[in-house]
Order: structure tokens, then C-alpha cells, then sequence
């Protein structure tokens, strides 16, 4: 307990299966629903930070936990790129790659958004025409 402040400390720790369906069962942010469209506009290509800051206009402060909070949910993949940075004239990127399940559930996720928040996309599939 905080000075002045009467509310216990919480002291339960949180379970993996309530942080996962907690994740599960959070709204995708517009910022969340622009990440996944770009990996949904080649499921195939790699992607990293940077690229998706530029291509997204998220900025890095919500992107990294939005990648974050989807490499934890297994819709996409990350390993550290293996490069010579000395050669290269970089550090080494962290390459994201949609998974199969990431792509089935982002379709899904970003049509429930677009059935929600308006007209979807022509590409959004599973949305009949009003």
C-alpha cells in the first residue's frame, strides 16, 4: 500500500492463460489494424520495424508493442537477421514474418474491425455487401 493511498497492493500474479486471453480478447487499435494489413498485403514478406514505421506511419513507441503483443499471440514470427554489420554498414534488423494461424486470425480480425468501424477495404474478405 501506497502512503494516502487505501487500496491493497495487488500481489496475485498473473497467469499465462489470463494474459493470453486477455490478449485475445482486447479491440485491435487502428494503429494494430494498419500493422496487420501490411503484413496481410504479401503474407510472404519479411518485415521489420523501421519499414513498418514508414510504410504505417505508426510510430515506434506503438509499433514495438504491437509486434510485441503478435509475436506473443503467434500471428507473426521474429528472429534477428544475420548479417556482418561491419560489411553491411547496419546493426541487424528484427524480420517479422506472418504465421499461417497469423494470417487466418489477422484476415479475420481486420474485417470484424472494418464490420465495426464502417465500409471495409475491397480486399477485406467474409463481408457480405450492404
Amino acid at each position: 500500500m501506497r502512503e494516502g493511498d487505501s487500496r491493497p497492493a495487488l500481489t496475485v500474479p498473473l497467469l499465462k492463460e489470463r494474459t493470453l486471453c486477455r490478449l485475445l480478447n482486447m479491440e485491435l487499435s487502428r494503429s494494430s489494424v494498419k500493422v496487420l494489413r501490411e503484413f496481410l498485403d504479401d503474407p510472404d514478406e519479411e518485415q521489420y520495424g523501421f519499414g513498418l514505421m514508414r510504410s504505417t506511419r505508426v510510430k515506434s513507441g506503438s509499433l514495438y508493442p504491437i509486434l510485441e503483443r503478435f509475436e506473443r499471440l503467434r500471428w507473426i514470427e521474429g528472429h534477428d537477421e544475420s548479417i556482418d554489420e561491419h560489411a553491411e554498414g547496419r546493426p541487424r534488423r528484427r524480420l517479422y514474418r506472418l504465421t499461417a494461424m497469423g494470417e487466418r486470425e489477422a484476415r479475420k480480425a481486420v474485417a470484424e474491425f472494418y464490420r465495426d468501424v464502417g465500409r471495409p477495404p475491397v480486399w477485406v474478405p467474409g463481408i457480405e455487401k450492404a
